[in-house]
């Protein structure tokens, strides 16, 4: 437990995720981060700088371009697009009383997108298990009126089911759809 401004704060690591939960202007604030690697960002840019060499050399032998220099082109090209794309840096679920939750997507590169739900058009949160022939996963969703889809909060992060417990309880209080005595809720060990 820490203190961010004044105000109790709760914090939860596990492996590639850190969860953070404090209050800060009458918003209860639920934070997910992704552990950024080092060796990854490392990794990263001697890729790319490899495939830059690549390119270059392919362009700038004295050869002409044959198939196996526009195969290489084409293989460093797809990449480097590959390389490229926006990770995310954390998702976070504001819960702001009496209007609504927001969904926050931050993205490494720096971009913010976000997402706001009335109070009146959430029914109910909804903790869901995915099982497949490898891994169990859980998502946190939100069942809402005249959809026919769940809202997934955490659209690109599958945290763990003991980050999810506290947020889905929160949403839980704030819709008043108190948790049912008979819901089966996951033992986190």
């Amino acid at each position: 437990m820490g203190s961010y401004m004044g105000q109790q704060e709760h914090v939860i690591s596990d492996g590639m995720y850190n969860y953070k939960h404090h209050h800060a202007g009458g918003a209860d604030i639920h934070v997910i981060f992704v552990k950024k690697s080092k060796f990854r960002v490392v990794l990263s840019y001697i890729g790319t700088m490899l495939l830059l060499a690549t390119v270059c050399c392919t362009l700038l032998s004295k050869d002409s371009l044959c198939l196996g220099s526009l195969w290489s082109i084409s293989f460093a090209s797809i990449i480097a697009k590959c390389l490229q794309c926006d990770p995310v840096k954390k998702e976070s679920l504001v819960i702001m009383p009496t209007f609504g939750v927001q969904l926050e997507q931050h993205f490494w590169s720096g971009r913010v997108h976000r997402k706001f739900v009335p109070i009146s058009k959430i029914l109910k949160p909804v903790l869901n298990e995915h099982v497949t022939p490898v891994a169990c996963y859980w998502s946190l969703a939100l069942l809402l009126r005249e959809e026919y889809e769940l809202m997934l909060v955490f659209k690109n992060l599958n945290p763990p089911v003991k980050m999810l417990v506290p947020i889905w309880k929160a949403l839980c209080a704030f819709v008043g759809s108190n948790t049912p005595g008979n819901s089966a809720l996951p033992q986190s060990t």
